[in-house]
Order: C-alpha cells, then structure tokens, then sequence
C-alpha cells in the first residue's frame, strides 16, 4: 500500500508488484488539496477519540462495580451486557436511525460516538469484570480500613492496576472505530463532519479510481493507529500476560 502511493493508476496496474521508481509525493499533495483529508483526519480523530473515552470510563466503573460488589441484579446486569456480544450492530440500522433522528443527532459526531460507545461497551465491561475479578479483594479492604471512600479506592487502588487493561481496551477499541465505513455512510451526509475512510470515497469516480490517491491517503490514516500501539505496546503487553505468571 505504501509503495503504490508513490505510484500513480497506470504505473500501479502496468506492474503491479515493482517497487516506485522515486518517492512522488505527488499523491499525498493531492489527498490534501482534492481529499480535505485534514478534516477528515480531524473527524476521525474526534469520533474515535470521544468514544474511546466513554468506553473506558463506563467500562472501568461497570466492570469494578460487578466485579466488587454483590447485589441482586449483579449477574443479570453482567448477562444483558454480554448479550451486546451477540448482536451485530448492523442488524439495527434502521431502529438506530430514527432513534438518532427523534433526538436530533444525525449528521452529529456525537451521534457516532454514542452508537461507537455503545456497540464497544459490552466487550470492554467483559474485560474489565474478568480482569478486576482476578485481583485480591483484600487490596480494597485494606484501603477500606485505613479510611479511603468508595471513590478512592477505585481511583488510588484500582485504577493503577488496571491500567494496562485499559490499554488493551483502547486499541481493540480504536481500530474498528477508526477504519468504520458503514455506520458514517448510513449516519453522516454533512461533507464537512465526514470520516477519513468515507471521505476517501473521492478517489472513487464513475469511470475511473484513483488508487494512487487512495493509497496514499490510506497510508496516512493508518499511521494513528500504528503510533498508538507503539505508545501503548509495554502497558499492552502487560495487559496480555497479566495473570499468565504467578509470583
């Protein structure tokens, strides 16, 4: 992909597997000038960031709360989150629509943030509640005895240790929501709010695409995620071999 953005249509199709003969950066200029891809990149950036926020902060809370505490709905609620797993969200696009049009967010970032956050939630709290599971309860109530509220154990105890946790859920979490098509096409019409793989669309014309274009700016949107599995790869791993040693 980032060898045929220095390459244009004809090149690409002629010999599809040559190296470029110079980096042109000519594509690139053009998914600036022709794609708007710095909007586009914006938009994503706030769609995929807010809804990462939510996911984490319901997710965490969710999953402490059914982890830690014993009520009577506890495994109820935990069942009607886990059910979210076997519901594909495509299944709902038309209830979602005119729920999302009664309450005036279509053509709204924060309508796909809402929709993002939902569908991500039931794998995040199914995370967290095994993880927060697996953790000595007696990490609580020492903190309990000496004095600490509700809010600060959860806050001073847990949150630090379950932060490459977190870690996990914000990547399996971004990479979806990040390189969505469907739910923008069906969702959002306004130019200006569109995401980066439906703005890309532009390089797609009646007749002819120009690959040279889309590659480039597919190079591009791709780089958020890479940097942020490089920025988060320790707590990552962390997270993946938590529990798998003993001591």
């Amino acid at each position: 992909m980032i060898n045929a953005s220095f390459r244009n249509t004809n090149d690409i199709f002629s010999a599809p597997l040559s190296l470029a003969e110079r980096f042109d950066l000519t594509n690139y200029q053009l998914v600036f000038e022709q794609g708007n891809f710095g909007r586009y990149f914006w938009n994503s950036l706030i769609v995929t960031g807010g809804s990462i926020v939510v996911i984490l902060i319901l997710g965490t809370l969710a999953g402490y709360a059914l982890a830690r505490y014993s009520f009577r709905l506890n495994n109820v609620v935990y069942v009607f989150f886990l059910t979210g797993l076997l519901i594909p969200a495509k299944l709902a696009l038309v209830p979602l629509f005119i729920q999302l049009k009664n309450m005036g967010l279509l053509d709204s970032r924060i309508g796909l943030i809402l929709l993002y956050s939902a569908g991500a939630l039931p794998a995040a709290v199914f995370i967290f509640t095994g993880f927060i599971k697996a953790l000595p309860a007696d990490l609580d109530n020492a903190a309990r005895i000496d004095g600490a509220t509700e809010f600060q154990v959860f806050r001073k105890i847990m949150l630090p240790l379950i932060v490459p946790v977190m870690s996990i859920v914000g990547i399996y979490s971004a990479i979806p929501i990040w390189n969505d098509f469907l739910l923008p096409l069906v969702f959002i019409k306004d130019t200006s709010k569109m995401t980066i793989m439906q703005g890309m669309t532009v390089f797609f014309g009646e007749y002819a695409n120009d690959w040279g274009g889309l590659f480039a700016g597919l190079s591009l949107a791709a780089l958020p995620i890479v940097l942020l599995y490089v920025i988060l790869s320790g707590q990552f791993i962390k997270g993946l071999t938590a529990g798998a040693t003993k001591g």
